[in-house]
């Protein structure tokens, strides 16, 4: 029993030998997928956390991130007067595997999102006192439209620039429903996604 904790010791330091932490920080060209009666176009957003990277065999390793990242998109009604940006605030956390060959690294895996809050802002279709459909100029809370859980998947390649610096694409692909609406006038239960490409850059402290 001696001999497996001291093992199990020596493994733990090893492993930890190999292991980093870093900041990361970037944009977020963003868009909700899945709408109907609007077109949705790409909005420019941010994301920014924290990452740690432990090492597993060879050139593999494991990456889970803590970022927020607001994401949404432009959306301008096919034909109606609605014209309005949508911000949705989420805490993301995805777990990756990664894969380093000299500078360049490939990675991808899940990431499990959760909504903090959301905003619309523009000319939204909204209903009067008389549950007629009206339109008004908003700048609202509009976290009840969505769902809370966001589950997606991300694949993404980066650049090692020196033993600090990285620089990487990436993009996310949300899975499942986030509209949250049950009663929309004109509109059949649109399936809303998350679509997201990210630009950072990241800098990773020494080894532990």
């Amino acid at each position: 029993m001696k001999h497996f904790i001291l093992a199990a010791f020596c493994l733990l330091l090893a492993s930890q030998a190999h292991a980093q932490f870093g900041i990361k920080g970037g944009i977020n060209e963003a868009v909700l997928t899945g709408r109907v009666g609007e077109d949705a176009t790409y909005k420019t957003y941010f994301h920014a956390g924290l990452f740690y990277e432990q090492k597993l065999i060879g050139p593999l390793s494991i990456q889970p991130e803590l970022l927020y990242s607001l994401q949404g998109s432009q959306l301008k009604g096919a034909t109606t007067v609605t014209n309005y940006t949508t911000q949705l605030n989420y805490i993301q956390v995805p777990v990756l595997l990664k894969l380093t060959f000299g500078p360049v690294y490939v990675e991808g895996g899940p990431q499990f999102g959760y909504l903090v809050a959301a905003n619309e802002d523009g000319m939204v279709q909204v209903r009067n006192s008389s549950g007629n459909v009206a339109f008004a100029s908003v700048d609202q809370a509009s976290t009840g439209n969505y769902k809370r859980g966001d589950f997606a998947l991300c694949a993404g390649v980066g650049l090692k620039l020196g033993s600090v610096v990285r620089v990487g694409g990436r993009f996310v692909a949300g899975l499942n429903d986030i509209n949250n609406l049950q009663y929309l006038q004109g509109v059949n239960d649109p399936q809303l996604q998350n679509r997201v490409f990210q630009f950072y850059a990241a800098f990773q402290l020494p080894k532990l």
